[in-house]
């Protein structure tokens, strides 16, 4: 376990890996990635149960999670290998050719911590469900988190999933939704709004909790240990985690100008210079 200013540490180095990861592939989404660092962060090195020295893909006996909009593998990566999935010079190859780290995680490279092909947006969530439900089946009592982008719930198939979950009483699943009002062409709300989640999600037998500021370490962590302690209730628990797209960065911040659009090299050195190296670069 690492304490809060640990894990902030760690946060400020992820962040510094996704710009100079996307600029350097010339290529890639930021945004997104660097709007949800603390929850990676605190997922993966202080609460998921996982162990990447034994990752397997049926993922027994451990913790799972799946990230539905798999377009932001900079921080997906980034976290990954810093936590020991892979090394973390490997950083280095995203989106090169031929690389295991492909611009949206693919299973055909046999990547220790990737168990679902994403990006097409909509899916993760059914694949969260399936997997609960194995988990169930076999006496398996870790659960089984997703990650989803507030836009994605604009397709049918999240609500499909969520609406089983509810009615199934799939209560060993958490699902967190990255509310950060940004998609790639303008916000949330000027494409398809999507009106009172909480109560949507409680309409389809979802208990929610809210966390206000995504982009604060230690209400991310106080969030997702409640989180936590309301599972095996009968019901599914859904977090509407509030962040700001391009967190870290004055000048990328609260806009989708950077969702899928990357710094160039002579702009990137502003960007680190806010910062500081922590960890040591790739």
């Amino acid at each position: 376990m690492k304490t809060t200013e640990e894990l902030k540490q760690i946060a400020t180095q992820v962040r510094r890996d996704i710009l100079r990861m996307t600029t350097g592939a010339k290529s890639g989404h930021p945004g997104g990635s660097l709007g949800t660092t603390e929850w990676f962060v605190a997922m993966h090195f202080n609460l998921l149960d996982t162990d990447p020295s034994r990752f397997t893909m049926q993922g027994e006996g451990e913790d799972m999670l799946f990230v539905s909009q798999g377009h932001i593998t900079p921080v997906i990566y980034s976290t990954m290998a810093r936590r020991g999935y892979f090394p973390v010079s490997e950083l280095a190859t995203f989106r090169k050719f031929g690389t295991r780290l492909q611009g949206h995680p693919s299973t055909a490279h046999n990547l220790p911590g990737i168990r679902m092909a994403s990006g097409s947006l909509g899916q993760g969530l059914s694949v969260g469900v399936g997997a609960a439900l194995g988990k169930a089946m076999t006496g398996d009592k870790h659960l089984v988190y997703t990650m989803h982008g507030d836009g994605e719930l604009e397709e049918g198939q999240i609500w499909e999933a969520a609406m089983f979950a509810g009615a199934k009483k799939v209560d060993n699943l958490i699902a967190t939704v990255d509310c950060n009002n940004q998609q790639i062409d303008a916000t949330v709300d000027e494409v398809m709004t999507l009106g009172d989640l909480r109560a949507k999600f409680e309409s389809f037998l979802w208990q929610v909790i809210v966390i206000d500021n995504g982009n604060d370490m230690q209400q991310v962590l106080d969030g997702m240990a409640k989180a936590k302690s309301l599972t095996g209730q009968g019901k599914p628990v859904a977090v509407l985690l509030k962040t700001k797209m391009g967190y870290g960065v004055d000048f990328m911040q609260d806009t989708n100008k950077y969702h899928g659009a990357v710094l160039s090299a002579d702009v990137l050195p502003q960007a680190l210079a806010q910062l500081p190296e922590t960890l040591g670069d790739f």
